[in-house]
């Protein structure tokens, strides 16, 4: 697919910082967990921590979450490989179930909503 656009990882303005929406594509462009919506989650958290602390920010600042399942059975598995990754961090979730992502090996994405504490 060639499309003409110039799309960021991650952004930031000010102390807030949002991530592209993440899922099994691992940062090298390689996909992983095909056919394993957790497999796909556990990858997918290990980039926003990645995206993350190269923006200068960390897990524990992620305030808000969406998650996006091709089939509402990948819920729990999902949600319980997330729930690990972040453990104490209590940031606001919204869960959809939708007819499809972007490339049909997707079974799962999460997009990332992060504010860095100010002293």
């Amino acid at each position: 697919q060639a499309l003409d656009n110039h799309l960021a990882r991650a952004v930031g303005a000010g102390n807030r910082i949002w991530l592209r929406g993440q899922t099994g594509r691992e940062v090298d462009g390689n996909f992983g967990g095909r056919g394993d919506a957790a497999a796909q989650a556990d990858n997918a958290m290990r980039c926003v921590k990645i995206l993350l602390e190269e923006a200068g920010s960390e897990l524990s600042h992620i305030v808000k979450t969406t998650i996006y399942l091709t089939d509402r059975a990948h819920r729990e598995a999902v949600y319980q490989v997330v729930g690990r990754w972040l453990k104490g961090v209590y940031p606001c979730q919204t869960g959809l179930i939708v007819a499809g992502l972007a490339k049909p090996e997707m079974l799962m994405e999460i997009d990332v909503e992060a504010v860095i504490p100010t002293a």
